[in-house]
């Protein structure tokens, strides 16, 4: 495309028809090309950090990426950014229409007064939903972008004010996508960077103008040379991976090796991207070398992505079906117990107490709600604890709920949870996979956090559940999630969303994982025994309540089935219509067991029984057994539910009643289907009845096996999308936990925890109050603490030398009192332009009794870089005053010295060459020190001849040798030819050399020379 193409670059304040651009751009162009899209949002202060991000990018080199800008803009008056972008960048730059399909290599920009979206590779354009202040147009964009590139998505936050982008930080993150951040110290206004880098998902915190070389860098790794699937899970990756678990489990004491691998590559992959390093086995040295890189992995590999009442679908349907029936199950006043695991920043977690807040308050009785909210993260852990949340949560959360449950900052920029939804809550640490769980629970909500975990770990967390919770307890999950092959421990509320109801463990199958944590209970393999009785309160003994079903019917033979047809339950002697099915031995299955004739009258009537929930008659059927026919009526029904526990799913009772009297091996007795037709007793229009009957009975079979089989296939295809769904992982959080069963020893514990740590806190100020007090006593300086209103707070008793303080001036203003300072009385003047313009003020004073004082006014600032008023200092500097006296008297003499003595003297540096002569040294060489300076002393401008008249090399010159011995050289005697003199002067020279504290080499030289004859000759031919 023309977008594409270096020739048609624009240069700056070049006009460009940007209708043919659009028109171009939507062409609908469906080559299917992959490229990373660059989200970056601002507010107040953009421009200034999109000019200096575009003006870095390269002027060469296509970035090949597209980039989309969402700034805040006023809805009443028209863009100029997109003017102003284009004269910094040699991209194609779009104001965006409807439906504009985006390429890379181009820039866009969201027009005013629009929300913005991204969906299959075109930007579409909405009506802003929000009034103006309160629209989140940046959170909106990169959560749609995310949703529709995934990995290839990236954000940037750069300069703005409140927190708009940083939930879109969280979805960008969610989907293995890149964040980068403006560094505050260059932002006009750091709110959203700031909000954005608290999330601990930030990649790279940058200047805008270091932002697009790091971004291209990136890009090269992650998407130019990626390997691909096979090659990344070779034997050596493997091997790599496990010792990234080993380094994961060190360092933070969590196992990962039991995750979904894609999930970990992905993660990993995405690290070693941002670290550019495109070796595997070369990051996991990296993670050997950089302990931070690991806790990055580990940040990376428990992503939260969560935002309050997540699926509104879902959490319709659990409010109006499951917490009315946990309610309506509860007397008055009782506790009603509920465990979010995985509850990452508490968003899930606080939004099932505002429902459970709501209908307490709709019946307006009293129960008391227990949430246990649990994570891995205890980062996340300690964000959900403090209930702050953005301002984006608006978009997820009704206004009246908002009104209610939360109350916003003064400063306009953060929610934070009302007390009453915040005390319902305990957070706490928990590893799922390792802690023992809850137990005696009610509800457990465990949504989006199944999907990261292999199936190994999902069989033994399942019944973890199931034991954690009370009969008839309810789970709800993701709707990405199942618990799969456990349906015998819980029936099904609601397929959709996910709603599943505790089932009794009719057949005792303790699982391995429970074992773990209740060592006492066995388990027992229904393959070596007989279903046993289910104990407990409300649970009527299997062979009880089939003897009374079958009171009934005074039959001997009866089957206490499920509604798969499991068999419970044994009576009477069934040899005659059942018999073991070939095979390994587990769970009998009385269909699969029913005899010759048998089987498919009740395989139909157990269907219509499930389905109609009514009793099911067939009579005179034939079944084979032992090669001869047997006469039975067959009677399926339903057992009153009134008889069980509600946690009991639904039972059938299957009657076999043998029919007396009749011969099926005799012809008479036999069926006209049975008879030949050139017998002389068969009668037409009996057989043709019995064909009919027949032919009904095998409709109604068909009939039974089609539904059967739709039922199936529903089935298969919502476990097709459960499967697709779980491949497009949601989130990554684990739980920590303290206690299974005494929780509420737990929160006393930690609150003992809480308690002792501040104790240990007030001591640990105690004591440093106390050393800084005697910290400010023992340095002699004079220090007064005053606010803004110039009153004392506090002062040290060495100020008293300067400024008549008692302890009772604490709170006066310092103006008032008397000071001891000669010639200085512009104190509160001097305070008051440090606290307007926060440039520290220092000079000398002199008090009344003779000492010197350096004064020094700085801005007293808190942790937050407040300026909460100043601080001034008397440092007493009486003795570097005289010394500095001393100095200035010691050096006027011995420069009146240096300059008046007939001998020469020049200063030589560590290379030889002259940085310092007398005036001696002027005279006698004929220069001047400008003209002599950086000259070496052995310099062939001036040459020098031994006493025998034989050449004087320069490297043996006296200074030459002092700097290289190190050792003083005296009463060396040379001739030296003085171009400008015409002459030939013997000298005796003297070279010493002077050596800095504690070093052994020296630093420079100095040459001490006079005249020793005044014979001067004319200078010979060289």
């Amino acid at each position: 495309m023309a977008a594409k193409k270096k020739g048609n670059s624009t240069k700056p304040n070049q006009t460009v028809d940007v209708s043919t651009e659009t028109d171009i751009n939507k062409s609908g162009n469906t080559e299917n090309k992959t490229f990373p899209v660059v989200g970056i949002g601002a507010s107040a202060g953009g421009l200034k950090a999109f000019e200096s991000f575009f003006s870095a990018m390269p002027g060469d080199v296509d970035p090949g990426m597209a980039f989309v800008l969402v700034q805040h803009l006023a809805p009443d008056h028209k863009s100029i950014l997109t003017d102003l972008v284009r004269r910094y960048t040699r991209m194609k730059v779009f104001e965006v229409e409807d439906g504009m399909r985006v390429e890379p290599n181009c820039a866009y920009i969201i027009p005013p007064n629009r929300d913005m979206a991204f969906l299959n590779g075109t930007l579409q354009l909405l009506e802003p939903s929000a009034p103006r202040g309160q629209r989140l147009p940046i959170d909106f964009f990169f959560r749609s972008l995310a949703q529709d590139q995934h990995e290839r998505a990236i954000c940037i936050v750069l300069s703005g004010t409140g927190s708009d982008g940083t939930l879109g930080v969280r979805a960008i993150k969610s989907e293995s996508g890149m964040v980068m951040a403006q560094n505050p110290e260059s932002t006009e206004f750091d709110g959203m960077p700031r909000s954005a880098m608290e999330t601990g998902l930030v990649d790279y915190v940058l200047h805008p103008s270091e932002m697009p070389a790091q971004l291209i860098a990136y890009a090269t790794y992650a998407f130019g040379q990626k390997p691909g699937p096979a090659p990344l899970m070779a034997a050596k990756e493997k091997d790599a991976f496990k010792k990234i678990f080993i380094l994961l489990r060190a360092r933070t004491g969590h196992d990962f090796s039991h995750y979904k691998q894609n999930t970990i590559t992905r993660r990993v992959e995405r690290r070693m991207a941002v670290q550019q390093i495109n070796r595997l086995d070369n990051y996991v040295s990296c993670l050997q070398h950089t302990p931070d890189e690991v806790d990055s992995l580990f940040r990376d590999l428990l992503i939260g992505v969560t935002n309050f009442f997540r699926d509104p679908e879902a959490f319709h349907v659990f409010e109006e079906q499951i917490i009315p029936s946990l309610f309506k199950a509860k007397p008055v006043g009782s506790i009603i117990r509920i465990w979010v695991p995985g509850c990452s920043t508490g968003e899930e977690a606080y939004s099932v107490a505002i429902l459970f807040q709501e209908r307490i308050d709709a019946l307006r009785q009293s129960y008391k709600i227990q949430i246990f909210a649990t994570d891995i993260d205890s980062r996340a852990i300690d964000a959900a604890r403090s209930g702050r949340y953005p301002a984006s949560i608006a978009s997820d959360i009704t206004p009246e709920r908002l009104s209610r449950f939360f109350t916003q900052e003064a400063n306009g920029g953060e929610y934070r949870i009302n007390k009453t939804i915040r005390d319902i809550l305990i957070f706490s640490e928990q590893d799922l996979i390792k802690d023992p769980p809850f137990s005696k629970l009610d509800l457990i909500s465990c949504r989006n956090l199944l999907i990261y975990m292999g199936g190994e770990l999902q069989k033994k967390i399942i019944p973890l559940f199931h034991y954690a919770l009370n009969p008839a307890g309810f789970l709800f999950l993701g709707t990405s999630e199942t618990v799969g092959e456990f349906m015998d421990l819980f029936s099904v509320m609601d397929r959709k969303s996910k709603l599943y109801r505790r089932k009794e463990d009719l057949y005792n199958t303790q699982r391995p994982i429970i074992g773990r944590y209740l060592p006492d209970l066995t388990y027992k393999n229904p393959a070596l025994k007989q279903i046993e009785k289910i104990s407990g309160e409300n649970k009527p003994p299997l062979r009880e309540l089939t003897e009374q079903a079958l009171l009934q019917y005074f039959d001997p033979v009866g089957v206490l089935i499920n509604e798969r047809g499991d068999i419970l339950f044994l009576h009477g002697r069934s040899g005659l219509y059942l018999e073991p099915s070939p095979g390994e031995v587990g769970i009998n299955n009385i269909l699969k067991m029913a005899r010759e004739g048998l089987r498919q009258d009740l395989t139909i009537a157990l269907h219509k029984a499930v389905s109609h929930k009514k009793n099911i008659h067939n009579s005179g059927l034939r079944v084979k057994t032992n090669g001869d026919f047997t006469s039975v009526n067959l009677t399926v029904m339903p057992v009153d539910q009134e008889i069980l526990s509600p946690a009991f799913p639904p039972l059938y009772l299957v009657i076999l009643e043998k029919i007396p009297g009749i011969n099926m091996n005799h012809p008479e007795t036999m069926a006209p289907s049975m008879v030949n037709d050139d017998g002389d007793h068969a009668d037409r229009d009996e057989r043709i009845e019995a064909l009919r009957r027949e032919l009904k009975a095998k409709e109604e079979y068909l009939q039974s096996a089609n539904e059967e089989m739709e039922t199936s296939n529903e089935e298969l295809k919502s476990s097709n999308e459960e499967m697709q769904s779980i491949n497009e992982e949601l989130q990554s959080t684990n739980e920590e936990l303290e206690t299974s069963k005494e929780e509420l020893q737990s929160v006393n514990e930690e609150l003992a925890t809480v308690n002792a740590e501040l104790q240990q806190k007030v001591h640990d100020l105690s004591c440093a109050n106390n050393d800084m007090n005697n910290l400010l006593a023992g340095t002699g300086i004079g220090t007064i603490f005053i606010d803004h209103q110039l009153r004392i707070l506090r002062f040290t008793p060495a100020v008293a030398q300067v400024i008549n303080l008692i302890p009772t001036d604490v709170g006066r203003p310092v103006g008032h009192i008397v000071s001891n300072l000669v010639g200085y009385d512009n104190l509160v003047a001097d305070v008051n332009s440090v606290l307007s313009t926060l440039v520290p003020k220092e000079l000398d004073v002199r008090a009344r009794a003779g000492s010197w004082f350096s004064l020094r006014i700085r801005p007293y600032r808190t942790l937050e870089n407040v300026i909460e008023g100043a601080v001034i200092t008397f440092i007493d500097i009486t003795e570097i005053k005289r010394a500095r006296e001393e100095v200035q008297v010691s050096e006027t003499k011995h420069r009146f010295l240096f300059e008046t003595i007939t001998q020469g003297v020049v200063y030589h540096d560590n290379q030889g060459r002259i940085i310092g002569a007398n005036p001696a040294a002027e005279r006698l060489w004929g220069l001047s020190l400008d003209a002599m300076h950086s000259l070496d002393s052995a310099n062939a401008h001036w040459p020098t001849i031994h006493e025998d008249g034989s050449d004087f090399p320069g490297k043996t010159h006296p200074a030459r040798t002092a700097l290289k011995t190190g050792k003083p050289v005296y009463d060396v005697v040379m001739g030296i030819r003085l171009p400008k003199k015409d002459t030939l002067t013997w000298i005796r020279i003297n070279a010493v050399p002077q050596f800095k504290q504690g070093e052994d080499k020296p630093y420079q030289v100095y040459s001490i020379f006079d005249e020793i004859t005044g014979d001067q000759r004319p200078m010979q031919p060289a």
